[in-house]
């Protein structure tokens, strides 16, 4: 039974624009005395809010003289306004008095600079801007910029042409005559060093009332666009991070590994509506050019050589030429046209090729999950289709390190209380409507068999599979204690199975969710890791239709009242109410994984 199977939509697509930013300082000029007149500063501050809490992004530029070090200081016009934490800068409190003091990378300030430092804080009542900043005690005013001659040095070669330059201008000490090597790859980078928590999704986590329980567990930062890579401050998902923002927050926490999401392909989600991508079908040049390339330059940087770099290539794609193009139920033009042009086969393979010549990167490719490809007849054929991918524009399998499962996805890590060699009264469980002759009924038995399969079709033997946990518990009080009644093959499998959703192709904020397995390494044979690749409490899309400046679709799929379609067996979709847009902070979801994890939570 081929039937429509398909992972979740994590729907992010088209960047802000950036209208709205708010100039806090530079507005009113205000006297130079000769003792200001060698430092002269604008600021922009903006701001993404959420209730409670905040992501501030500061931009500094010098225009007076040189600086070889610099020190920021502001007031919040809120007594209730706190700095939680920051990165690009030494921050610090006093009341409502705010100093962040710059780091040694980033100290140096030519005349004509920038710099950009930001920081996660809370706020009750509300969040009112900064109306005046200081750099090094001077107000800064906007004033005339200081006749001193900038250098004329380029930028650091990491940083490619076609990808907008870096906020944060490096010392302007010679460079090193040679180039340090690269860090050397381990057979399992998650093992043995601590994860890098993402500072932003933290600070949303602790938003919520017992967030902090979870909210020092890595998850993975979502690049789902070209913005992304140097942080999209005013952007419901996403956030003023960077890739470069991310990674010197990673050597900061001294973190051994941090995780990325390349997720744009041209084409993107070619059966799906709501995390279709920005990129049109026939894009291939924009992807490498706009969004790769500058991604490996940042990750290549020498600086970040011994961090252990992972990156999760490209969820909704391999699998969807397989199960829903032509001849599929529940094919697409789209999914035709992307199989069809190479866009999704080539793009992957470039990025697997420019990212894994960086000897501290480890690349991932996405590999759905069990109730998608457990059939017999997706099965070896999208183990091919990895396979084909892995090999495409230039790279070879000995790019990839490993797969991963389950990627945004609610499937159960394990079926106690089913197993897929059950039979009830002479039947055969594989009979029953929600497994439906499917060979596996939980993600760690499909994991294993298909690392299996993949060594087969060329892989290296050791590489090692990931699986997401960040919402399979499906804990609380609906969890079954013991199998289901004999009396069919039907009651047995719904009585005794612990995914409680209505059919294992919802996948849009399900009801019910619950927190899986915590993030750890080595957790079974064959496994490299329990991971959070997709941040709990993010939204999968909007239930109702919501206008918006970010391009993010609505897809009936996320709608509580959505009675289904043939690719869901005409079940309603499990969607959780008043959800809003893709990416988007949704507290009540994440308030509901809590309660329903499992493990559970103490």
């Amino acid at each position: 039974m081929n039937l429509w199977r398909r992972l979740s939509g994590r729907n992010r697509t088209l960047a802000l624009t950036s209208a709205g930013v708010l100039v806090a300082g530079g507005l009113v000029t205000l006297p130079v005395t000769a003792a200001q007149a060698a430092t002269q500063c604008s600021v922009t501050y903006t701001t993404s809010d959420w209730p409670g809490g905040f992501t501030g992004n500061v931009t500094i530029k010098n225009i007076g003289d040189a600086l070889s070090s610099w020190t920021l200081g502001f007031t919040f016009p809120n007594s209730s306004q706190r700095v939680v934490n920051g990165w690009s800068a030494r921050w610090s409190q006093s009341g409502q008095n705010v100093a962040a003091q710059n780091e040694s990378y980033n100290g140096s300030l030519a005349s004509g600079a920038s710099t950009t430092i930001g920081f996660n804080g809370s706020w009750s009542g509300s969040n009112p801007k900064p109306t005046q900043f200081t750099l090094n005690g001077t107000v800064c005013n906007g004033g005339t910029p200081s006749t001193s001659t900038p250098p004329t040095s380029t930028p650091p070669t990491s940083t490619p042409p076609t990808s907008t330059p870096p906020t944060s201008t490096p010392p302007t000490s010679p460079p090193p005559t040679t180039t340090p090597p690269p860090g050397q790859r381990v057979d399992n980078p998650y093992a043995g060093v601590k994860g890098y928590v993402n500072p932003e999704w933290k600070a949303k986590a602790e938003s919520v009332s017992g967030g902090s329980r979870v909210s020092n567990n890595p998850t993975a930062v979502w690049l789902d666009r070209i913005a992304a890579i140097n942080g999209t401050p005013d952007s419901s998902s996403n956030g003023a991070m960077g890739v470069r923002d991310h990674l010197d927050a990673a050597l900061a926490q001294g973190a051994g590994y941090i995780q990325f999401v390349i997720y744009n392909l041209p084409g993107r989600d070619c059966s799906a509506l709501a995390s279709n991508g920005e990129l049109g079908p026939d894009e291939l040049p924009r992807y490498k050019s706009e969004y790769i390339d500058p991604i490996a330059a940042i990750q290549g940087d020498s600086k970040y050589r011994n961090l252990r770099i992972v990156n999760i290539i490209e969820i909704d794609s391999l699998p969807n030429l397989v199960t829903n193009t032509s001849g599929n139920a529940g094919g697409t033009v789209m999914c035709d046209t992307v199989k069809a042009n190479g866009a999704y086969v080539n793009g992957v393979g470039y990025a697997l090729a420019k990212l894994g010549a960086i000897g501290n990167v480890y690349n991932y490719i996405d590999a759905a999950h069990h109730g998608w490809i457990g059939w017999d007849s997706n099965f070896g054929p999208v183990a091919d289709q990895l396979k084909a991918a892995a090999v495409a524009s230039g790279s070879t399998v000995a790019n990839v390190q490993g797969f991963i499962v389950n990627t945004a996805n609610y499937s159960a890590l394990k079926e106690p209380y089913v197993k897929v060699t059950d039979s009830v009264n002479g039947q055969t469980v594989r009979q029953s409507k929600w497994i439906d002759w499917n060979q596996y009924v939980d993600e760690l038995s499909f994991a294993q068999a298909f690392r299996q399969k993949l060594v087969s079709v060329g892989f290296d033997s050791n590489i090692g599979m990931l699986i997401d946990t960040s919402r399979n518990g499906w804990g609380g009080s609906a969890r079954p204690t013991g199998p289901g009644p004999s009396t069919s093959v039907d009651a047995y499998v719904d009585g005794g199975r612990v995914d409680r959703r209505f059919h294992t192709g919802n996948w849009c904020n399900q009801a019910g969710a619950g927190l899986g397995e915590r993030p750890r390494a080595n957790p079974e044979t064959g496994i490299d890791a329990y991971v959070w690749v997709k941040p709990p409490g993010e939204s999968d899309g909007s239930s109702k239709e919501i206008p918006n400046s970010e391009g993010k679709g609505f897809d009936r799929m996320c709608d509580p009242t959505y009675t289904g379609n043939a690719r869901n067996g005409n079940n309603l979709s499990g969607a959780l109410p008043d959800a809003p847009i893709s990416g988007a902070w949704f507290a009540a979801q994440f308030q509901q994984l809590m309660q329903n994890a499992y493990p559970p939570l103490s």
